[in-house]
């Protein structure tokens, strides 16, 4: 059977992407189709890290394609990540594509384990990611990612490179200092400390780099807001009406000053009886669902209160990569997934397309 490519593109409109919910037609992820009398061969091109997702998708065209009559079909499904827009401005930092921040109005929500998972995830699916751990005063991701006791090098005598874990490349105060020595800093000083950390870190082509917040909405966040070129915000909370009550104000925050929202966590949403199975919502239930509502705001997912989570935190090896196939890892990548996708449908960067303009006597 002979079809022409306007048939094959047709077609394609009804294959839809899982992560997306768009055609990939819509989503204008087709390459190089081709079409002749021995087959078709195309390949589709995501603009989000999926790896584990390229099979599924892969096998979805084949089908579509086989259900034409095709006799042969060659399907080649890959990804390539860009930066996107950030806010007014600012310029991109170098080595760096898109910045996500992870805040929640306050703390103990599980925010910093949320954040180190979700970096984790990100890298599983393939993206070359970083984690900055902003949080000053209490600095926790050395300790979740088992390198609390080394230290940054530093080349030239003037930036540091990162450290690496898991795959990921991670820097904070927390490689600089003693784990107990606290830091007695005024605002100033704490705002400074975190522009050198992520400004004087040598990051290594970094998709993403994800930024630990500190909870509240005070001097970092504001700092991050004005100066920092972030391409979008997840915000972590728990049902528990007092968590929302902060959450929401972190919320308020990021829309005041255009960094936009890319989806709300809802941590701790149930806890599982390890011994009897049974399911309770210790902290409420629906809390996010409600917010993301009022505010028309995507709830990425819900996590368990599970023991192991923070086992696996406190021991160094976080949830991804103690155990990446199991059922709280494949949470933690799906809501990574919906990230990525997120940040994928904001506007491109095209400030690296416009030539530099030099006015000079001539």
């Amino acid at each position: 059977m002979s079809l022409t490519e306007a048939q094959v593109q047709a077609a394609l409109k009804e294959v839809v992407d899982p992560n997306t919910g768009k055609d990939l037609i819509a989503a204008r992820c087709v390459r190089n189709l081709k079409v002749s009398d021995g087959g078709v061969s195309l390949d589709v091109e995501l603009g989000y890290p999926a790896r584990t997702q390229h099979e599924l998708i892969r096998g979805l065209v084949v089908a579509k394609l086989l259900s034409l009559g095709v006799a042969q079909a060659a399907v080649n499904v890959t990804q390539k990540i860009v930066a996107h827009s950030v806010q007014r401005g600012v310029s991109l930092l170098p080595g760096v594509k898109n910045i996500i921040a992870v805040a929640s109005g306050k703390g103990g929500v599980g925010k910093s384990t949320t954040a180190v998972n979700l970096a984790l995830a990100l890298a599983d699916e393939g993206a070359r990611v970083g984690v900055l751990d902003a949080d000053i005063y209490g600095p926790s991701i050395p300790q979740m990612l088992g390198i609390q006791n080394q230290k940054p090098d530093s080349k030239d005598g003037k930036n540091m490179e990162p450290l690496e874990a898991y795959g990921v490349q991670a820097m904070s105060i927390g490689f600089l200092v003693d784990v107990e020595t606290p830091m007695v800093w005024r605002g100033p000083m704490v705002t400074g400390a975190m522009q050198q950390l992520l400004k004087e870190t040598l990051w290594k082509d970094l998709d993403y780099l994800i930024i630990d917040m500190p909870p509240g909405t005070g001097d970092i966040q504001l700092t991050l807001a004005q100066q920092v070129p972030v391409t979008g915000a997840v915000i972590v909370t728990t049902p528990q009406d007092i968590a929302l009550l902060d959450a929401r104000k972190g919320f308020k925050m990021f829309e005041k000053v255009g960094i936009p929202i890319l989806g709300l966590v809802e941590n701790m949403s149930v806890h599982i009886c390890s011994n009897c199975g049974h399911a309770e919502h210790i902290f409420g239930q629906g809390g996010a669902q409600r917010m993301g509502a009022d505010y028309d705001v995507a709830v990425l997912g819900s996590l368990p209160l599970d023991i192991r989570i923070r086992q696996q935190a406190d021991g160094g090896k976080p949830t991804v990569a103690a155990e990446p196939n199991g059922q709280v890892a494949e949470m933690y990548r799906a809501i990574a997934r919906k990230v990525a996708v997120a940040v994928a449908q904001r506007a491109k960067d095209m400030s690296s397309k416009f030539p530099a303009i030099v006015v000079q006597n001539t």
